[in-house]
């Protein structure tokens, strides 16, 4: 058995939070990938979702690495669990929701946009305390910017858009 080394931590620079519903670790950016993909280490508390959304500009592809994951994506509905891959198609509604034990996740974006939005909407890590909040309207502003479109509050899910579920 070879003994590998443990990979360097992850920089102060590249760690941030959205208020309490998200820590998120960038781990490939943009730069580093001339835009074609970004990838990123997120961690969300047991039941933290997002609002329904579609994105516009890139497709987003998501890894569990620990917990479960519930996706509704269009016409699917799939709770992933640690190994489990999923593919959210570009103009696709979906939606998010972590299971009772919080999941952490790669999320992986192309072209790379996910871990920017985060980057420029999100609180550092190492200044947030507990009572650190989501600032809704910056996220709001970026996330229209890079053409995304929050089609409902988190628990709505693509059922409820009838049968076009393709944006």
């Amino acid at each position: 058995m070879s003994n590998f080394p443990s990979p360097p931590p992850v920089p102060q620079d590249r760690q941030f939070v959205l208020g309490q519903h998200l820590r998120l670790s960038i781990l490939t950016s943009a730069e580093e990938t001339d835009g074609r993909h970004d990838i990123s280490d997120v961690w969300l508390p047991a039941g933290a979702g997002t609002p329904l959304h579609v994105h516009t500009g890139y497709e987003e592809r998501i890894w569990v690495v620990e917990g479960a994951l519930t996706v509704w994506s269009g016409d699917d509905t799939y709770t992933l669990r640690p190994g489990d891959f999923y593919r959210v198609p570009m103009n696709t509604p979906h939606t998010i929701k972590a299971g009772e034990d919080g999941a952490r996740t790669l999320a992986i974006t192309s072209p790379a946009r996910f871990a920017e939005l985060i980057r420029r909407t999100g609180t550092p890590a190492h200044l947030a305390t507990a009572e650190t909040e989501w600032d809704m309207a910056l996220f709001q502003k970026v996330t229209e910017e890079f053409g995304d479109i929050i089609l409902g509050p988190p628990g709505a899910t693509p059922a409820g858009l009838g049968a076009d579920k393709r944006v």
